[in-house]
Order: structure tokens, then sequence, then C-alpha cells
């Protein structure tokens, strides 16, 4: 049986629908943006950063929401569960190690890594702390 452009299209469908599972699983939920800005650490206001939530979706939801257990370490997030502000725990006044202690620390932590490996360009500041 010879490859055909038919086979192709099959082969490009299933791979779209393998990249839509996460949000399938989700139901595409959660807001369309989000506004990311420090309200503790508020001697310390940054920028705020706008995040397009809706362009993330493709992406694991435990890929960056994660909670605190009881003996306050991290916990992976488990489907349905409620989503608290990161700033619940990234703040200066909790007890995090440094390169995550503040909300600006944890965000730049694990935004700067992930865009830094997809695309450069999605690492300029004026990305996510845009004038809008």
């Amino acid at each position: 049986m010879r490859f055909n452009a038919v086979h192709g299209a099959i082969l490009a469908l299933c791979w779209t629908c393998i990249a839509a599972l996460p949000v399938c699983a989700t139901g595409g939920q959660g807001p369309e943006h989000v506004v990311i800005q420090s309200t503790i650490d508020k001697e310390k206001v940054a920028k705020p950063a706008y995040l397009p939530h809706h362009n993330h979706q493709w992406l694991e939801c435990d890929g960056c929401h994660h909670s605190k257990g009881p003996g306050g370490k991290m916990e992976d997030y488990v489907a349905g569960q409620k989503i608290k502000q990161c700033e619940t725990c990234h703040n200066s006044k909790a007890v995090m190690p440094e390169p995550i202690a503040t909300l600006k620390r944890a965000s730049h932590r694990l935004c700067m890594e992930c865009h830094l490996q997809q695309d450069k360009d999605l690492a300029r500041c004026g990305v996510c702390h845009t004038n809008k």
C-alpha cells in the first residue's frame, strides 16, 4: 500500500486530535486571559503581566498549576482542583526557597524557562508586560 494524500490527511488529523487532548480533557476551562500582579508585596510592585490563558491551554494544567499539601510541600495539580492565586504561597511573607519566594520570581522562573525553550522572542519583557 502506498502512502498518499488521504493517508497524510488522516495522519495530520490524528496528530491534531492528540495535540488537543489536554484542552479536551479540561473542556477548555479557564479564563481567556489572566492579569498577574502582586497584591501582597506592594512595596515591590512590578508592571502587571498579561497571560493569554487560552493560548496556553494546549499544555497540561499541571505544567503551571500546583498546590501546597498539608506538610507545606508542593503537590501536583489534580483535575477539578480549586486553583488558588499563585501569590497565596509565592510572597515575601511565606517561607519559600529564594528562586520562587515571590510571585515575580516564581512566575519569571516558570514562564521564562518554557518561553526560552519554545521561542526566545517570547522571553522578551514586552510580550507579557504590555500596556493593555
